[in-house]
């Protein structure tokens, strides 16, 4: 597999991202998926995970006009870069089913490699960087930073995660605090304990910051 055409093609489509889903994103996603993956098997350069990892986003509806289409461009892209027919298959599986909207209706099983990059998709969607990627992304939906008159919803489907008018704090409760219990390896849980820790700490100081306290 030559893994260098398919990261130039998610550096292409990513590099301009300004809504936390950029090439730099993908590329964490990648190292993260290696290391968990790492601690449960023979270390190994895995380029099927890795593609998978660098591609997740680059058909993702948030960031192309037509998903079909860059899927098409992405299958396209997986045979330019001699990918073999099984690994073309975890890929593709993998990146159009593993994001979280399309798992409220429907909770898919991903092959194991995917199961990894799934993991630290939503890894990086905790913690540090996750709080930076959340206020980024709502800025770029032009969401309210908060409101306390519009309240956290329990979401159950893609068209409501999509289109429910909320605001970026409440997108730690919607979706962010749920996704340590979505993890499908253990090192993934641990991980994810201790960053949504780390954000809920954030979160209590954010409350105090509001409501004008020293």
């Amino acid at each position: 597999m030559k893994l260098n055409i398919i990261k130039q093609y998610a550096y292409q489509t990513l590099k301009a991202d300004t809504s936390g889903h950029d090439f730099y994103h993908v590329q964490r996603v990648a190292h993260l998926a290696q290391n968990l993956w790492n601690i449960d098997h023979q270390p190994t350069t895995n380029d099927t995970l890795i593609a998978a990892s660098y591609l997740h986003d680059t058909i993702d509806e948030k960031i192309v006009t037509s998903s079909p289409q860059a899927l098409k461009r992405v299958t396209k892209l997986l045979q330019t870069a001699e990918c073999a027919p099984s690994e073309q298959e975890q890929i593709l599986t993998t990146i159009t089913h593993m994001s979280f909207a399309d798992n409220l209706t429907n909770h898919y099983q991903l092959p194991l490699i995917g199961q990894y990059v799934q993991d630290a998709d939503r890894l990086d969607a905790l913690g540090a960087i996750g709080i930076a990627r959340t206020f980024a992304y709502g800025g770029k939906q032009n969401q309210p930073l908060y409101d306390p008159k519009i309240k956290p919803r329990q979401l159950t489907s893609h068209s409501q995660y999509r289109q429910h008018p909320t605001t970026t704090i409440n997108h730690f409760y919607e979706k962010l605090f749920q996704l340590q219990d979505t993890m499908n390896t253990a090192a993934g849980y641990h991980i994810a304990q201790q960053r949504t820790i780390f954000m809920q700490e954030f979160l209590a100081k954010f409350m105090q910051e509001w409501q004008g306290q020293i």
